[in-house]
């Protein structure tokens, strides 16, 4: 039996027998964004994050379900990388989902991949949310990533992964 152990406005800490772990209250589902721009540019998202102490390179991504109860995923795919980066695409499709870390959260991600981009503004998401847009030419990722991580910059792991997909291209 599940017991909240305390409540935040966001996230909520429950036991569940001797497990305690981390669950979020205002929303369905957490996506993941693969996005390649007309150019070749691999989108990548940076910005401060609180829990880690510094600077984190991630994929666009966002909650489902936090403005909309009944979000459809590929939609708040469309939303949230439309508001961080400033592209649209004209569809998504989902590759894929996993445990963002299963020891400590019942969140799942979901992978998705963003197509047929189209530039609609700056990006840089909601105010206060101070996400700076790379546009990274894709043979350039890995090299990109070693320099920022030599900076003391975080990668987040999930852009391995979306390099891994981008390189199958034939089975997306």
């Amino acid at each position: 039996m599940i017991q909240v152990l305390h409540a935040a406005r966001f996230l909520e800490l429950v036991s569940d027998g001797r497990w305690e772990y981390v669950r979020r209250r205002n929303a369905s589902a957490v996506v993941g964004i693969i996005a390649v721009t007309p150019a070749g540019g691999l989108l990548l998202v940076e910005q401060q994050r609180i829990p880690v102490g510094g600077p984190v390179i991630e994929l666009p991504a966002g909650l489902v379900g936090d403005e909309q109860a009944d979000e459809d995923i590929l939609t708040a795919a469309g939303r949230e990388l439309e508001e961080e980066t400033g592209w649209l695409p004209a569809s998504c499709r989902v590759l894929t989902r996993g445990p963002s870390s299963a020891g400590l959260t019942s969140e799942v991600s979901t992978l998705v991949l963003a197509r047929d981009l189209r530039r609609t503004g700056p990006g840089g998401g909601v105010p206060g949310e101070g996400i700076t847009v790379h546009e990274v030419p894709l043979t350039d990722v890995p090299a990109w990533l070693a320099g920022r991580a030599a900076q003391g910059v975080l990668i987040d792991h999930k852009i391995h992964a979306a390099l891994w997909w981008l390189g199958h291209a034939n089975t997306i």
